[in-house]
């Protein structure tokens, strides 16, 4: 980041970061061709303008004229050593190096253009977090195809939802799964799937829990040992600069999910500048994400390959066989970067389990964290329980962009309860209802100017209504992006929850990390949701915990938990109704499905319970005899 200011301080205003921000963001066209030479962005041909109707929104032209592959940027030649590491809660390994993916690369890419792939078309992934599902990325991409992906513990119905809409090709499927001690065998779902997806012309299967998986039962299935078979020199189809490379999934909790196409080189862009400047990740590097494949966090994860990094992949439970299995690996393979989310890092405190009294961790540099807003606790528990001489950066975007509107800054300091800066190029502010920008105040999180990583559209929708819907329906010509945040006076974000979610008693806007931020530190506590239930011509605060084991929720709990609120928050952030529930609800990727118990505790119908991983939860919020008092 540093060298990158000096490079282009002649067109800045100052000489620090605050300076090359807003010249990123007032002069996108410079900026983004400065980001495109420094991280060596590899193209076919050049672009004749960096951008076009840029007060367009949406509507801006990025790169006219380039065509490149995003493959071709991921494997650049005469590396040497581990490309990929995975590991397991098995304890399997396997190592994959640069000369070895380039070559299955190669080889995967020429048997699915034997199926008839090509530029275009679409290949999915029904598979777990292993070395394979990323060759299978890449040779897609590495033939101007479309990759899309769902992790192999969805639903068949919530797997059809997706895929069924795409029509894809080829499908990669693991025959199975490890989580939490079980062995979970996917080719029941995997026979369904294919069974009911026409467009098929092969099922690949990729060999997990078994060395040689039955693969009776599932139409067109090649084993994926097959596709290694047939030797090949790696080549590169060149596209547009907009031609999609990915289909992304929102969460479709209130409907079919929508299918979010993502360009070729917005994704490549927006991540070499998320990478090599903000999380300062360079050639040698150990980077890791604990995901899935069906989370954006895989896709971003993958582009690290672009500099030069070597990827840690884990399939399995982040707690199990017990709390220290992620920093085992991180002491044994010398993670540099290490990704979680905020919920992991509190379900490690609340663990008791203190990394930095059983690991040696000289290499980790930065943590990441996303997924939900990290609350100020968890700061305290990094520094204090995990490594004191290290970069916590909580980060915060979305599927939506396949990126990050804020996140880490290796040039400033670490902030407490902060995101610590606006992404460079990306025009966020904070709107109140009327649309005036504001700083030290609560409001919507917006971006004001377009980025190259906007969605190229939504998959079916060829006049483009549901993506203007989406995005740009609240505020004319400006991105809304559905979060509820501040603009701090360190220039940092705090995140308070997702702005349709927000609580609103006495007519005051609440955002519901600021009681998650409490209620999650008592110990008794294992987690909690919080909704508005619609009451007297009001709305009140109704708080739901899943209690550890062996804990009551008794008078005394009760008190406590409403004193610190009203101490640490206000008295309107204090639940009205406080109950216990066995389980919350969440999607796939883990997220709390506050509009879904919200539906659920008024008697509304839910939109997809498909989309949820444990849609039996909601069953607990419905009829609760003390919600009607």
């Amino acid at each position: 980041m540093q060298r990158f200011l000096e490079g282009n301080r002649t067109r800045l205003a100052g000489s620090d970061y605050a300076a090359l921000y807003a010249w990123s963001v007032e002069s996108p066209g410079e900026f983004w061709e400065a980001v495109w030479r420094f991280c060596g962005v590899s193209a076919a041909t050049p672009y004749t303008a960096s951008v076009r109707d840029v007060h367009k929104m949406p509507g801006a032209r990025w790169f006219e004229g380039a065509t490149l592959n995003f493959a071709a940027n991921l494997l650049a030649p005469r590396r040497t050593g581990a490309a990929i590491v995975f590991a397991n809660e098995r304890d399997t390994r396997v190592e994959l190096t640069w000369q070895e993916l380039r070559e299955h690369v190669a080889s995967v890419a020429a048997s699915l253009k034997s199926l008839g792939v090509g530029k275009g078309d679409r290949v999915a992934g029904f598979i777990a977090n292993r070395p394979e599902a990323i060759v299978a990325m890449l040779a897609t991409a590495s033939l101007g195809a479309v990759w899309s992906s769902c992790s192999p513990d969805f639903g068949v119905d919530a797997v059809l939802d997706r895929f069924g809409q795409i029509e894809p090709k080829v499908l990669f499927a693991t025959d199975g799964y490890f989580y939490n001690g079980k062995s979970i065998d996917s080719r029941p779902a995997l026979r369904s799937i294919s069974a009911r997806l026409p467009t098929l012309s092969a099922v690949v299967v990729v060999p997990y829990r078994d060395d040689a998986p039955d693969m009776s039962g599932i139409p067109g299935a090649l084993a994926y040992s097959q596709l290694l078979r047939q030797p090949s020199e790696l080549t590169f189809t060149p596209v547009a600069f907009n031609d999609p490379l990915y289909i992304l999934y929102s969460s479709g909790t209130t409907g079919v999910p929508k299918c979010i196409v993502h360009g070729a080189g917005g994704t490549l862009l927006q991540h070499r500048k998320e990478h090599v400047l903000h999380t300062d990740i360079s050639t040698g590097d150990v980077v890791f994400y604990f995901t899935t494949t069906g989370w954006m966090m895989w896709h971003w994860l993958v582009s690290a390959l672009a500099s030069g990094a070597t990827l840690v992949l884990y399939d399995g439970a982040p707690l199990h066989p017990d709390p220290g299995v992620l920093w085992r690996l991180a002491e044994r393979e010398r993670i540099n970067v290490f990704g979680t989310s905020a919920k992991y890092l509190s379900a490690l405190e609340k663990s008791g389990y203190r990394p930095r009294e059983h690991h040696a961790l000289p290499a980790l540099r930065t943590i990441l964290s996303t997924g939900s807003p990290l609350a100020p606790s968890s700061f305290d528990f990094v520094y204090t329980d995990v490594k004191q001489d290290l970069q916590l950066a909580s980060i915060a975007g979305g599927t939506d962009l396949i990126s990050c509107f804020a996140l880490g800054n290796p040039l400033l300091p670490v902030h407490r309860g902060e995101l610590q800066s606006r992404g460079l190029g990306m025009k966020v502010e904070i709107f109140t209802p009327d649309g005036r920008s504001v700083r030290g105040q609560k409001g919507e999180l917006v971006c004001t100017a377009p980025f190259p990583s906007m969605p190229v559209g939504f998959w079916n929708d060829a006049d483009g209504r549901k993506y203007r819907r989406a995005y740009f329906e609240r505020f004319p010509n400006v991105w809304h992006h559905g979060d509820y945040a501040e603009l701090t006076t360190n220039d940092g974000i705090i995140i308070y929850g997702r702005s349709d979610a927000v609580l609103n008693p006495g007519g005051v806007r609440i955002g519901t990390a600021e009681i998650y931020r409490i209620v999650e530190q008592f110990p008794e506590i294992a987690e909690s949701i919080v909704v508005g239930q619609d009451w007297l011509d009001d709305v009140r605060v109704v708080l739901f915990v899943r209690l550890q084991a062996d804990h009551a929720l008794d008078a005394a709990l009760e008190h406590r938990l409403r004193d610190e609120i009203r101490k640490r928050a206000s008295p309107r952030h204090v639940p009205a109704k406080i109950l216990t529930v066995a389980d919350i609800p969440r999607t796939m990727n883990g997220k709390i499905v506050e509009l879904a118990v919200r539906d659920a505790i008024h008697g509304r119908p839910i939109g997809n319970r498909d989309a949820l991983a444990n849609p039996e939860a909601l069953d607990y919020f419905r009829d609760l005899p003390e919600l009607a008092q």
